[in-house]
Formats: structure tokens, C-alpha cells, sequence
């Protein structure tokens, strides 16, 4: 069956660009023009991965990837933006959405972006990545999808999920930005390792006893990164 792509942005030119490409590769392809319109869209089409600009009527991308989230729809969202300001693209990633792009942008990087999302969520885990994985006083069950520290649940979002999971595996390894960029999202090609930071520091603020002094997930300058198992306390009467 077609992979089906719903490409949500208000500028028919844009869209139906997009369109062209995306079919040209063998996706199906719905656009819709708004952002309330993405709503009744899912419940015939059920996209595998959405197209959605930042800035729409009647409900803007950000309000959309958040009542997405909020209902629980872990659908894949790539961002758009007319912005060059991180803020912007950082509050897409803050709520829900799992990558994004600058216009203008080339439709192959866009195309190839799809590609390594579904290739990703397509790869069924095996009984022995489906084991819990424990860290410090983190514990992970990723066939569950859920996450507690000292007992009790964290809420991440889907990349930030992954992200940490593919740390744990890693343990002990230092990790440079494209390595996390390849293994987390995919990308195959030189992305923007902004995307990265933007995540671990998320992380970080849901993980970590204080983000600023980190016993998790360490920084190794001009490197990357390093998950480490946080050394034990002693406590003296």
C-alpha cells in the first residue's frame, strides 16, 4: 500500500509543489489549506507522516502538533517554517512535532526526510530491544513506550523517546551530533545538529536533578555527547 502523506500549508503554490514531488515517489498525497482542517482530514485519510507549516489560519502549526499531542496521535510531523528564528522551530519541537524544515527548501531533502521517518517507524523491534532497559534510577520499556524515574512516569515526547533510548544502548559511548542525527532521525545526509541540542536539552530538564550540572547525559566538548550511569551517592549518619 502507498505511504500517505498529509501536507497541510496555505500557499497552493507550495502545496502543490510538494504534491508533484511527493507523488512523483509514489506517495499519496492530501493537502488541506488550515489548521482545523488537519482534524477532519485524519479520520478518513489517516496519514503516515504530516507536512505542516508554522503559520496557518484559523489554528497555526504549533497549536496543531500540540492538540494532536494532547490526544495522544504520535503521527510524525515535519515542520515548515518561513522563519529563520530557532525560537520558532524550537517551539515546534517543544510541542510535538519531530523535525523541521527552513523554506525554501529543496522537495528531494524533503522527500528524503519522509524516507528515513518511515523507514524508522518500520522497523519492528526485536523480543531482546523490547527488554527494559535501566539506567541510574531511569528505567525504560520500550515496547510500552513509557518512562519513570525513581518509580515514577516522565513524559516525553516520541523523539525525545527514541533519543533516550538510543543513548542507553549506546552507554558509555560518546556520540557526536550527525551519529545522534543518524541514529535517531535517520538523516543520511550532513542535517542540522541544532535539532539535537534542541532535544537533549529537553531531556535533560526531565531527567536530570539539575540541567546545568548533568549526571546523565554529558556534554564532551566539540564531540557530542555521552549517557552515563550517574555515580552512587554515599549518605553518613
Amino acid at each position: 500500500m502507498k505511504k500517505k502523506i498529509l501536507v497541510v500549508d496555505d500557499e497552493p503554490s507550495i502545496s502543490m509543489l510538494i504534491e508533484f514531488n511527493l507523488k512523483l515517489v509514489g506517495f499519496e498525497v492530501q493537502c488541506v489549506y488550515d489548521g482545523e482542517a488537519v482534524f477532519q482530514a485524519i479520520q478518513h485519510f489517516r496519514p503516515d507522516v504530516i507536512v505542516l507549516d508554522l503559520m496557518l489560519p484559523k489554528m497555526d502549526g504549533i497549536q496543531v502538533c500540540r492538540k494532536l499531542r494532547s490526544q495522544n496521535n504520535l503521527v510524525p510531523i515535519i515542520m515548515l517554517t518561513a522563519m529563520q528564528d530557532l525560537s520558532d522551530k524550537i517551539a515546534g519541537l517543544d510541542n510535538g512535532a519531530d523535525d523541521y524544515m527552513t523554506k525554501p527548501f529543496s522537495p528531494q531533502e524533503l522527500i528524503s526526510r519522509i524516507q528515513a521517518i518511515l523507514r524508522r517507524i518500520q522497523t519492528l523491534p526485536s523480543a531482546t530491544e523490547n527488554a527494559p532497559v535501566t539506567i541510574g534510577q531511569i528505567t525504560i520499556q520500550p515496547d510500552q513506550r513509557e518512562v519513570t524515574l525513581r518509580g515514577e512516569p516522565i513524559e516525553l515526547t516520541p523523539k525525545e523517546f527514541e533519543l533516550l533510548l538510543f543513548l542507553c544502548k549506546h552507554r558509555g559511548k560518546v556520540l557526536s551530533r550527525q551519529q545522534l542525527l543518524h541514529g535517531v532521525w535517520d538523516y543520511h545526509f550532513l542535517g542540522d545538529t541544532r535539532i539535537v541540542d534542541v532535544h537533549i536539552s529537553h531531556l535533560r530538564d526531565k531527567i536530570e536533578g539539575n540541567a546545568r550540572t548533568p549526571e546523565y547525559i554529558v556534554t564532551i566538548r566539540n564531540v557530542g555527547y555521552k549517557l552515563t550511569e550517574p555515580a552512587i551517592k554515599e549518605s553518613f549518619a
